[in-house]
């Protein structure tokens, strides 16, 4: 039995699920405990997912652990075809919790393990919204598991461009939220670029011309990732090279 079904059979005999959840979050700590939150979202009902987010509201560590798990939750709801979830998704994507906005991510990927065009559909209409959001869209859709069909990685390559677009428009610049979503593109592209070569080096590579700084970041970030070199090391060194970044090295966690 895996420590996810642990969790899941533990959560469905317990008299008290909020304590349970908050006795086991391993907050405060460097990192919550993943596998707890996705059996949350397996066991729990919606009427449990929104008590989470509700309990959750407050400071303390393990509060924000119950309304990732709420959260996640509402990613099954969706991902079951409660499609009115999506905009309350889109609400906590902005949430000032770091984890609370990671949470969306996870719940958007539930939602492709089900239905990756529903997936899709999705975040499509959060392309244009604030940055928080657009990060939640691109993380959401950056992941290999998801991106194993020619059509799910070309449609995951037009969110990360799109949402590249809009960063090199961007006039504001110095907010957290930028810098969040300046971030997470910063290892969105190699991921994306891996599931679709062809089509990815081509829409990449044309933004390693850019003379925007932070979009000359964004691409020297991705030519560190060691999943581009593995793919193509004389494309991702002679790219490089013409970027004047620094020499590439092995991935570390995002």
């Amino acid at each position: 039995m895996t420590k996810h079904q642990d969790y899941a059979r533990e959560l469905g005999r317990t008299p008290d699920r909020i304590a349970f959840l908050r006795r086991h979050s391993r907050l405060p700590g460097p990192r919550g405990n993943l596998e707890l939150v996705q059996a949350a979202a397996d066991v729990g009902v919606e009427a449990d997912f929104r008590t989470w987010i509700d309990v959750g509201s407050g400071d303390d560590p393990t509060d924000e652990f119950l309304a990732v798990c709420g959260v996640v939750g509402l990613g099954r709801l969706l991902a079951e075809g409660r499609l009115e979830s999506a905009e309350e998704l889109r609400g906590h994507a902005s949430d000032p919790r770091w984890r609370v906005r990671e949470g969306v991510a996870m719940a958007l990927q539930r939602v492709g393990d089900t239905d990756v065009c529903r997936l899709f559909d999705v975040v499509t209409g959060w392309l244009a919204d604030r940055p928080y959001v657009q990060r939640a869209a691109i993380a959401g859709v950056a992941e290999p598991r998801l991106l194993k069909t020619t059509e799910a990685a070309a449609r995951a390559i037009m969110v990360v461009d799109r949402v590249t677009e809009s960063v090199a428009a961007a006039e504001e610049r110095r907010s957290d939220e930028f810098r969040t979503l300046r971030q997470a593109l910063g290892y969105c592209w190699s991921v994306v670029v891996v599931a679709a070569p062809e089509l990815g080096k081509s829409c990449f590579q044309r933004w390693a011309s850019s003379s925007d700084p932070d979009i000359r970041w964004i691409v020297k970030e991705n030519l560190k990732k060691a999943r581009l070199l593995r793919l193509d090391r004389a494309w991702a060194e002679a790219l490089n090279a013409a970027i004047g970044s620094e020499p590439a090295r092995e991935d570390r966690p995002v």
